[in-house]
């Protein structure tokens, strides 16, 4: 018989703020410290896992193959327009490194860990 875990893989929990499910409860507090810079004007257009596009989909001859896409766990603009891109991590998986790495050079903008 199977164990069912209690935790995570990597020992996060899942946390619920405001009706929304995060991975991790560093990843709900920082949406908390995100929305009040937001009510106060700091920051503004704050989003929740954005999607941007780092391959598109294909055909490869013989079948179709789906887009990439790394998911963003924050993006909003800052007090001079910036868009900032950021990912909430505990633990850097390899896969999570490449697309980095690729969306760092298909959107030349850099991605803010937490």
């Amino acid at each position: 018989m199977r164990k069912v875990r209690d935790t995570s893989k990597y020992k996060n929990r899942r946390t619920l703020v405001d009706g929304i499910y995060f991975d991790s409860k560093k990843e709900a507090e920082h949406y908390l410290i995100l929305k009040s810079l937001e009510k106060n004007g700091m920051i503004k257009d704050l989003e929740l896992q954005k999607e941007f596009e780092l391959i598109p989909k294909y055909h490869n001859g013989e079948k179709n193959i789906r887009k990439t896409v790394y998911r963003a766990d924050f993006v909003y603009k800052n007090n001079r327009d910036e868009l900032i891109v950021v990912d909430v991590k505990g633990y850097r998986t390899e896969i999570y490194k490449l697309k980095k790495k690729l969306f760092e050079y298909n959107y030349k903008m850099r991605i803010t860990e937490l």
